[in-house]
């Protein structure tokens, strides 16, 4: 200022003073405060897009699936990246519609049959005849129907809700089963430069161990996907087989479901076996009993035995890790997104439990002291700070001669018990 006097206190600067006077920190508890209030913002966006995020992580993992089959298709026959993702994305749309034609197909065939057969069942019914007609007459079910009419009406009625959240459903499966599909085209498209980019910014010491880090996690879940359709391919055998010895109509269609649905490690046993043992009943109940007892045993075989077996030797994990991380994927996974976190999780539990592992033991080499140089030593092969190199002379000294011999006249003095002679002046 003109008068030389110091300019006045802003009123930050008397909060910070009065603050620091009385012993209050108030610094601090400002930014724990926005600490707390960042981060509870950021979950809040992070559950927000919690479909978002769920629908990422599947398209990632399926990519990460598909990329070394990308790279195969690169060495063998196409040299170019985007053709190669063209090939393995129409050989997946290829393998995906041949899924759809074999499950289709019996149930199209299966609904035109009931359809046109319809009548007469509903005929047999109403005279008394055939195996409905006896259960019409023993349960007295057509006087049921008579005295609970209006009641069946408004059931109907109510029926259209479902039916409409059903369409609703298949509809919204159907959209993120495409945006999945373009997800994992571009990151297949974009995977290489990604990769370099992010090892482009980094020293190269360590964008080299950040790449080997990534292809033993990558390795991991190869591995995880090996092992896993191992086990289903001998889920889908037993259950083929099963049906087959039994008689039940379809053994190969109800064998394929159970190989895609077992997938699914833990619960994908059961939920692919509910249907099939169902639809053995209605074949015969001796059927239907085998089936049940069959699904149970190999069920637990396969989740206590198989998979911590065959996981431990494909993905390189410990069996009561991948337990524990199936289980813990699949409880969390079911918090944050209902049935698709549940499936999401479960299918990423072992993978990101291989990934973790590998991560951790790196970090624990990493921070090991062994493996740390001394402190104020150099490494072997590297001369100290301020010292020259074996075989150079020190700077401002003359190149070393030949050592100089010592003098032994004093010693062999010594020896023959005579005194050196002192010389004077």
């Amino acid at each position: 200022m003109a008068n030389g006097s110091p300019p006045p206190e802003t009123r930050r600067g008397r909060l910070w003073k009065a603050a620091e006077t009385r012993g209050v920190p108030l610094r601090t508890i400002i930014a724990a405060a926005t600490v707390v209030v960042v981060f509870y913002l950021a979950g809040k966006v992070i559950y927000r897009l919690r479909d978002v995020i769920l629908i990422m992580v599947m398209a990632g993992f399926l990519a990460a699936l598909l990329n070394p089959l990308v790279v195969l298709v690169q060495r063998r026959a196409i040299k170019r990246r985007g053709w190669a993702v063209t090939a393995v994305a129409v050989w997946g749309l290829i393998v995906f519609l041949g899924l759809a034609i074999a499950f289709g197909y019996p149930l199209a065939n299966g609904i035109t049959h009931l359809a046109h057969d319809l009548p007469s069942y509903v005929s047999a019914a109403e005279h008394g005849k055939g195996w409905i007609g006896h259960l019409v007459r023993r349960y007295h079910v057509q006087t049921w129907v008579q005295h609970n009419a209006p009641k069946l009406v408004t059931l109907g009625q109510g029926l259209a809700k479902p039916a409409l959240t059903l369409g609703k459903g298949a509809l919204t499966l159907m959209v993120t089963l495409f945006t999945i599909f373009v997800l994992v085209l571009l990151l297949l498209m974009q995977a290489p430069r990604l990769r370099a980019g992010l090892l482009g910014i980094m020293q190269p010491e360590r964008a080299q161990r950040y790449a080997r880090i990534a292809g033993e996690v990558n390795r991991s879940v190869t591995g995880y996907m090996a092992g896993n359709f191992l086990t289903s391919l001998i889920a889908g055998i037993v259950v083929f087989v099963d049906l087959l010895v039994l008689g039940v109509p379809f053994p190969f269609l109800w064998a394929l479901w159970v190989a895609l649905v077992d997938f699914l490690p833990m619960i994908g046993g059961a939920l692919a076996g509910i249907p099939t043992i169902l639809f053995a009943a209605t074949h015969s109940i001796t059927a239907g009993i085998v089936t049940l007892v069959v699904f149970v045993v190999y069920t637990q075989i396969e989740n206590h035995v198989l998979n911590p077996v065959i996981m431990s030797r494909t993905v390189h994990v410990n069996p009561l890790l991948v337990l524990v991380s199936i289980l813990v994927g699949a409880s969390m996974g079911s918090w944050v997104g209902g049935v698709f976190g549940a499936f999401v999780a479960a299918l990423l539990a072992i993978p990101a439990a291989g990934a973790v592992q590998v991560i951790v033991r790196e970090v624990w080499y990493a921070t090991d002291p062994a493996q740390q140089p001394a402190a104020g030593t150099a490494p072997t092969g590297t001369p100290a700070a301020g010292t020259a190199p074996t075989g150079t002379p020190a700077a401002g000294t003359a190149p070393a001669g030949p050592p100089p011999q010592p003098d032994l006249r004093p010693a062999q003095a010594t020896v023959t018990g005579q005194q050196p002679a002192s010389r004077e002046g």
